[in-house]
């Protein structure tokens, strides 16, 4: 398959590339306070990532204040503070720089007035950029997709095959309006993740090899333990439907199905699916062309399919390993020692050695593989205080955590997937349940990137035992990853 080149990146400023979305906040907060109402976090859609006239009519509709200066008051004391105040953002030099090492372009994309953007260009250093808009420059500004279409018109760029970089839902509005990919590093409001949309804590998690596999084809690759099928769940079979759709996921790897769980699912999607024994299942919109392992397989272990994507074959695997001794339990709460965590790993170790060697006599050259599932025991690169096995005979059997790759600081991005109903331990209320990672989408070999990953819960759970009215319709956090197919490098 052709590899998609990356055209061009285009950055937000305010809050993006320079801590101005704050200064922004503050400058209108001073003139709003002046006026005798000050902003509150409702506010924010009216002020955050909008122009100065945008939110100076809505300060003088909401202050009942004569529209006249509010426009230049607002203008003055928001450059005041940029003079004095701009700070790059943690990665955004760096990024920059990783971009121009590639020859990539770049654009600023701002719905400031070109004044404080010249001053903040002067500050980062105009010649990082071969184009800049700005406010002034389109007749429409953010969330309209105009900024977007000049700027990929300026460069003389394909919206689909650019990247923008944003901080507000305004500003992503306006770079998905273009059609452009994005990655959003929220600022001081949220902001969703969504397909063909990734969320970021920051920009040092950013590279330009990220930012490529966003233009690419793409295989969104779900990995979900189902809870007994689902059936604590009420209305569990419509609920799971929702949640495959609701994530455009293109494959699932699914345990704990319950025997009939994988082909109920198929036949409602009109999907292909591959069921192995009674607990472990695939769904694929893609043709399965091979099914891969032991189709008889136990309550745990793993089974897999190939898969035809286009000119592509992927194969994609299900793990599930045993569930006792739980690690977490044994070090947060028994207090175990790492040498007696590792020990305790034995089941898992073995279950996970099988597959891995299923894996290899079942791969094909060229053929990159998937692993998902549930492996019940937390990762050497979230807890690196113990050497769990586990997750380290799959790295060295070659395989990756997407998600570690997405967001390689497990303080910052910890992707708890057990449990989102289990905020305290079952059998003693007064002990807190350890949140960990437990659900994994490993990959291996040529022709996939990460362009995101993110863990998956629909709404906001009740805690067990009051679960059978929850919209999510498991016990566990699922993992969602993009992966572009990149073809041979």
């Amino acid at each position: 398959m052709t590899r998609f080149p990356l055209q061009a990146v285009l950055f937000d400023m305010d809050g993006t590339l320079v801590d101005t979305e704050r200064l922004w906040w503050e400058a209108v907060q001073c003139v709003a306070t002046g006026l005798g109402r000050p902003l509150t976090e409702a506010d924010q859609p009216e002020v955050l990532g909008r122009p100065v006239e945008h939110t100076a009519d809505w300060l003088a509709r909401t202050t009942a204040t004569p529209s006249g200066r509010l426009g230049e008051r607002l203008h003055d004391e928001f450059t005041d503070r940029v003079r004095t105040g701009v700070v790059p953002r943690p990665g955004a030099l760096e990024l920059l720089d990783a971009l121009a090492r590639d020859d990539v372009p770049t654009a600023l994309v701002t719905a400031s007035p070109r004044s404080v953007a010249d001053t903040v260009l002067a500050a980062l250093g105009a010649d990082r950029f071969r184009v800049s808009v700005t406010a002034d420059d389109t007749p429409r500004t953010k969330p309209d997709p105009d900024p977007y279409l000049a700027a990929c018109a300026a460069l003389g760029v394909d919206p689909a095959r650019c990247v923008a970089v944003e901080d507000t839902a305004t500003g992503v509005s306006s770079a998905e309006a273009a059609g452009c990919a994005v990655v959003a590093v929220p600022s001081l409001a949220p902001i969703d993740a969504a397909p063909g949309r990734t969320v970021v804590a920051s920009l040092e998690e950013v590279t330009p090899d990220r930012l490529r596999a966003l233009v690419g084809p793409r295989l969104r690759v779900l990995s979900w333990n189902l809870w007994l099928g689902g059936a604590p769940v009420d209305d569990h079979r419509a609920k799971q439907l929702k949640v495959v759709l609701d994530t455009g996921a293109d494959v699932v790897g699914l345990q704990e199905t319950a025997h009939t769980a994988t082909a109920e699912l198929a036949d409602a999607l009109g999907w292909h699916h591959h069921q192995a024994g009674e607990n472990l299942g695939v769904l694929s919109r893609h043709p399965i062309t091979a099914r891969l392992g032991d189709p008889d397989v136990g309550f745990y272990g793993a089974a897999g399919v190939r898969i035809a994507v286009g000119s592509h074959e992927v194969d994609v695997w299900t793990a599930h390993l045993h569930c006792a001794p739980y690690g977490p339990y044994e070090a947060d709460l028994d207090g175990l020692p790492a040498a007696d965590l590792v020990a305790h790993e034995e089941v898992r170790l073995g279950q996970m050695r099988e597959t891995l060697g299923r894996i290899a006599a079942s791969g094909r050259p060229g053929v990159p593989v998937v692993l998902t599932g549930d492996f019940n025991c937390p990762s050497h690169l979230d807890r690196p205080d113990v050497p769990w096995p586990v997750t380290l005979a799959a790295e060295e059997a070659g395989l990756r955590d997407s998600y570690r790759r997405a967001h390689p600081d497990p303080v910052r991005s910890p992707g708890a997937t057990w449990s989102p109903l289990h905020p305290v331990h079952e059998d003693d209320p007064s002990r807190p349940e350890p949140q960990d990672r437990i659900d994994y989408v490993l990959y291996g070999g040529p022709g996939l990137d990460v362009a995101d990953s993110r863990t998956v819960v629909t709404g906001v759970p009740r805690a067990w035992p009051d679960v059978a009215g929850n919209d999510w319709p498991s016990d566990h956090a699922a993992v969602l990853t993009t992966f572009t197919l990149t073809g041979p490098r």
